[in-house]
């Protein structure tokens, strides 16, 4: 029985992981040829939330899109920037670097079906 809840909770920490891993974006401007939107980063608190940077971007309508953004949460801040591309293959990537030790390189591939 043990291992049972183990394993249930477990689930629900994946599940709930990957349920935040899509920030909110609020539109700035939008027309046939896209979206312009800004996602800030806010940490919630029990009295208030604070912004530590954001992520601009445009998404096109074919799911296409570019963003640019900042962390600034940690002692030095990071910064990022990317694109996708759209369709029902959709190929993304982007890098990361907070100008000294962290750096990084993401990409993947989104299939819709």
């Amino acid at each position: 029985m043990r291992k049972l809840i183990l394993v249930t909770s477990l689930g629900l920490t994946a599940a709930s992981a990957l349920v935040q891993a899509e920030p909110i974006k609020l539109p700035v401007d939008s027309d046939d040829k896209g979206t312009v939107y800004v996602a800030p980063n806010v940490n919630p608190t029990e009295q208030a939330a604070t912004v530590n940077g954001a992520t601009v971007g445009v998404q096109r309508p074919d799911g296409s899109g570019t963003y640019i953004g900042t962390d600034t949460s940690t002692p030095r801040p990071t910064y990022s920037l990317g694109a996708s591309t759209g369709g029902n293959v959709s190929l993304t990537g982007g890098v990361s670097s907070d100008g000294k030790a962290n750096n990084g390189v993401k990409a993947g591939v989104t299939i819709k079906y």
